[in-house]
């Protein structure tokens, strides 16, 4: 990645270039369906060591990625309109969502809080940085924070992710990144509404806790989910990009390599 490969994608991203046929950069190829994206896209990421684990059983997630993976992630929040979590990462990790690793705008912010636990005194309410948004369920309690409040009917299984973003699209947020954590991805993905899942791997093993996706469980190997990919070497961290909404072959086709040194939920919707 160079200074002015990310200034370009950045100026796709605006909407002032555009990603040429037969571009064969790995950058690129990589995040231009991201910055390209004009109507409804989905991006779920997941950051995970080479045992599939994105904390210790104590939630210690902070060191999860390298330094390539956290740029990595930090570009993909510079690329979307908004990124999306749960209250159970807002609880763990109380993140900033910020884009502090590499240049460009960052998105705002959802938090999916459907019980209404949100006290205010988050970290992200206070930070002078991007917008809040916090999706309830109609029945949660009122509570009193600076974020803009998004009130959706909470069905038998929590609130419908398809109801999420379509309430983001109505305030013109369109390219979405959902960050977490395990469940929330989940949901998205169980509902076909992932256009893309990013699975970065770091070459660290934990041995026990949480998973970075957690589906329904399934009988049979046939029916699991068998994506075509491409696979980048971002440096401290390989990373798998799946297509999810074109699954024609269960093969991963490539390998390319991406160097990424810069110039410049935890919980079931019910549930959160």
């Amino acid at each position: 990645m160079t200074d002015r490969i990310w200034a370009r994608l950045l100026s796709i991203r605006d909407g002032k270039d555009v990603v040429r046929r037969k571009e064969a950069d790995a950058a690129l190829t990589l995040y231009g369906p991201i910055a390209s994206a004009t109507g409804g896209f989905v991006l779920a990421q997941v950051g995970q060591s080479l045992d599939g684990r994105i904390a210790t059983p104590s939630g210690d997630a902070r060191d999860i990625s390298g330094p390539d993976g956290l740029a990595h992630l930090h570009r993909c929040r510079a690329l979307v309109d908004a990124v999306i979590v749960g209250i159970g990462t807002i609880k763990n990790d109380n993140p900033r969502l910020s884009v502090r690793e590499v240049s460009g705008p960052s998105p705002t912010r959802v938090i999916i809080d459907c019980r209404g636990e949100l006290t205010g005194n988050e970290g992200l309410f206070h930070d002078g940085g991007a917008p809040v948004i916090v999706i309830r369920g109609h029945d949660a309690p009122q509570t009193s924070h600076r974020g803009d409040v998004v009130t959706l009917k909470r069905g038998p299984v929590g609130l419908d992710p398809s109801h999420i973003l379509d309430a983001l699209a109505q305030r013109g947020l369109k390219r979405i990144l959902v960050e977490g954590g395990a469940r929330t991805i989940a949901r998205f993905i169980d509902g076909n509404l992932v256009d893309r899942l990013h699975v970065a791997i770091s070459p660290l093993i934990i041995g026990s806790g949480p998973c970075g996706i957690s589906l329904p469980p399934i009988a049979k190997l046939c029916n699991a989910h068998r994506p075509t990919a491409d696979v980048y070497a971002l440096g401290s961290d390989v990373l798998f990009d799946c297509r999810l909404k074109s699954e024609v072959n269960s093969s991963v086709r490539e390998s390319k390599e991406i160097r990424m040194a810069d110039d410049a939920d935890a919980a079931l919707f019910a549930n959160v």
